[in-house]
């Protein structure tokens, strides 16, 4: 009988079920629903705001095809893992329903009240023991509906991210992490453990926060109804959880001081390792607990978030035609040179951006000229401009101390592009090694090491394979360093 892990990957465009054999490592089935993106609210200017219920709705449709797919005998799955979009607010009441949709990672409401948090509370505590200003983390978000919803805060039984709200929905237990509370900012990294100042300038009661259990352990036990609703047995347990950008890192087998994880999906990230709490003092880049974390081995994630990456794309593709592939895209951008012929584009244009200081920057397109630009130039532009956007944000990372040269990345998103992979290696003059992996199968890998099936993460990691080194060339280096410093330009006169 086969030994199989179930893996979760909940995004704010879509959710993906794998399961993979824990042998081989190899995947017998994954499943992404809905076909187009799903739904995303903004009931005013720089809200984004998800119904959880329709995430639980796709974890049960990925669930029930991929069993279907498969040919999954119920026996046969032993562990399930859970990834997540990151520093979103779940609320449920005590009869652990849904008290208002989740207010989601891109959503810019809470800027203000982290920005007088940070000032309030001193950047000496802030950058010491949080790491991070309060910003516009789960905490601060927390802290709007206080203020703003008063009648639904009094209802909160408990607060939680994304992947706890599906942990809850799969054992009818609530449990959160370590890595999950340093996302939503109520991490006190000196203290290890709950930030009680900032809770308290906030005048939330730390009874709202759930337990934190390891990433890698058993965190309740898929309960009888939800088993029924997914096509699985009773009892199987979730024994990993952990927000999307450490558990990306973990999909590359990221875990070590010095090794980096870049993702280009709706937002673009850069995901290194620490072992020192290293902060950057405007906190543009942010730190966090990573995944295998500890007392006695202490390990930090710097991530580094663009808001408009994929999500940039995805634009450009409907207002050129739905029916257009991102292929043809790719091909149609190549068709021009290096620079865009002085097109540029600013991608800010979801939500306050962390690396600008949490300011709303939007979206601008520089330099258009109706008698040479076309299509072609604005697709190429965009894809330059989302690799300006990181380069901005991989300088930061540099001057926090972080060791830049080889950076892993999965075969997915805005990394299938060409053209955007010679990009992100010439204007950062980095290696990138691309992986046959993503959220899915790090999320299953990670159960099978908090399940015990895998004894160690050398072990978890049977089956990841290398399909591409693409190192830089000096030849393209020198003009996308260009392009580089011309797009700071125009950052420069609009920000």
């Amino acid at each position: 009988m086969r030994t199989l892990l179930l893996g979760y990957d909940i995004g704010s465009s879509s959710v993906k079920t794998t399961v993979l054999d824990a042998e081989s490592g190899k995947v017998v089935v994954a499943v992404t629903l809905p076909k187009e993106e799903m739904p995303m609210a903004a009931p005013k200017r720089d809200w984004a705001e998800q119904d959880p219920e329709l995430w639980w709705k796709y974890i049960q449709d990925t669930t029930r095809e991929a069993v279907s797919k498969g040919n999954i005998k119920k026996e046969e799955v032993k562990a399930i893992g859970i990834s997540y979009q990151m520093h979103g607010l779940v609320m449920v009441d005590a009869s652990y329903e849904v008290i208002r949709p989740s207010i989601i990672w891109c959503d810019s409401r809470a800027v203000e009240i982290g920005k007088s948090a940070f000032e309030a509370m001193g950047s000496d505590y802030c950058l010491s023991h949080l790491l991070n200003s309060p910003g516009n983390f789960t905490a601060s978000k927390l802290k709007w509906v206080k203020d703003n919803e008063a009648e639904n805060f009094k209802r909160i039984h408990k607060v939680m991210l994304p992947g706890d709200f599906i942990a809850m929905k799969l054992t009818g237990e609530i449990f959160t992490s370590e890595t999950g509370l340093s996302e939503g900012i109520f991490w006190d990294f000196l203290e290890n453990g709950i930030s009680s100042p900032l809770l308290d300038h906030y005048g939330i009661s730390s009874s709202l926060i759930a337990e934190a259990k390891p990433s890698f352990s058993e965190q309740g036990k898929l309960s009888t109804k939800a088993a029924a609703s997914l096509g699985l047995s009773a009892g199987i347990p979730i024994t990993y959880r952990a927000g999307d950008q450490p558990n990306n890192a973990f999909s590359l087998n990221v875990l070590e001081a010095g090794e980096l994880a870049t993702t280009a999906g709706t937002s673009g990230t850069v995901y290194g390792v620490s072992e020192k709490p290293v902060y950057d003092p405007a906190s543009r880049v942010n730190t966090f607990v990573h995944v295998n974390h500890s007392k006695e081995k202490p390990r930090y994630g710097v991530l580094l978030c663009v808001n408009g990456t994929g999500i940039l794309n995805s634009w450009l593709k409907k207002l050129i035609g739905s029916s257009v592939s991102y292929e043809e895209m790719n091909e149609w951008a190549q068709e021009v040179p290096i620079g865009s012929e002085g097109l540029t584009f600013i991608p800010f244009g979801n939500g306050a951006e962390r690396i600008m200081e949490n300011r709303t920057v939007d979206a601008h397109l520089n330099g258009l000229n109706l008698l040479k630009h076309d299509k072609r130039h604005v697709l190429r532009a965009g894809q330059e401009g989302i690799v300006a956007a990181l380069t901005y944000g991989f300088d930061i990372m540099k001057g926090m101390g972080l060791n830049l040269n080889t950076v892993k990345a999965g075969r997915a998103n805005m990394f299938l592009s060409p053209l955007f992979r010679e990009a992100f290696v010439n204007m950062n003059r980095v290696v990138v090694e691309l992986y046959d992996t993503d959220g899915a199968q790090g999320a299953a890998r990670g159960a099978g090491i908090g399940a015990g099936v895998y004894s160690s993460p050398k072990e978890a990691f049977v089956g990841l394979e290398k399909l591409l080194e693409i190192h830089p060339d000096d030849k393209l280096s020198a003009p996308y360093e260009e392009v580089y410093q011309i797009w700071k330009e125009k950052l420069s006169l609009i920000s």
